[in-house]
């Protein structure tokens, strides 16, 4: 009885002290990052979010999230992927594939980019053999920085929608994901060297495109 009342004290102590906790760990982000997390916390509550595969509050796990993000500094690379869907236990992997291909077409989009602002003729190809090498690096992005992606949580709700052919309640989740830039710039080079066995501009301009890949980029939502 003794032990059973020791326990029941116990559990109310870290009751009260948990929310102290989370209240004084976020007075230790900087300014910037303690309004982003205080934004999120309004934007879950407003839009109805839960957090989603974590027995932790939602402070808790934005906490966690957002201390990360100023451990890693400048090096924080955050991808979100979304996915819909009647069926719970297939958002997950929807919304991997969906911030692996957001990450893959910004990829695609920036080794372009630059090859067009460092040389006119990359614009004026006829052949359009470049922009058919970035379409085949965006795929092989795609699948290589799968493995890259380290997710930080997942938020879920429940919204209307089509569900066969009819009006109803479907899944809608979030997953935010951090990258680490040094394997990620690993997967683009691989990316790089399997697109180049796929066509005749990767190998004309893989020395170029394996210095744009090296630079990295900023990744933007």
């Amino acid at each position: 009885m003794k032990n059973l009342f020791v326990k029941f004290t116990f559990l109310l102590m870290m009751i009260a002290v948990c929310p102290l906790t989370s209240s004084a760990e976020s007075k230790s982000l900087p300014r910037t990052l303690k309004k982003e997390f205080k934004a999120k916390k309004k934007e879950l509550k407003k839009g109805g979010w839960e957090i989603y595969g974590s027995d932790r509050t939602a402070d808790v796990v934005l906490m966690n999230h957002y201390q990360k993000i100023n451990e890693l500094g400048p090096d924080a690379v955050i991808i979100m992927g979304t996915a819909t869907s009647p069926i719970k236990r297939v958002l997950r992997i929807q919304a991997q594939t969906d911030a692996g291909l957001r990450y893959a077409q910004q990829a695609s989009s920036d080794i372009q980019g630059r090859a067009i602002r460092d040389d006119q003729n990359f614009e004026e190809d006829p052949s359009q053999s470049y922009s058919h090498f970035c379409s085949i690096y965006e795929t092989k992005v795609q699948q290589e920085i799968k493995g890259e992606l380290k997710e930080s949580y997942s938020i879920i709700r429940t919204i209307k929608g089509n569900v066969n052919g009819q009006r109803g309640d479907v899944y809608e989740m979030q997953t935010y994901y951090f990258v680490d830039p040094q394997g990620a710039s690993k997967a683009r080079i691989r990316a790089l060297e399997a697109a180049a066995k796929e066509s005749e501009a990767a190998q004309k301009y893989a020395e170029k495109v394996s210095e744009y890949i090296k630079e990295g980029f900023d990744y933007e939502q």
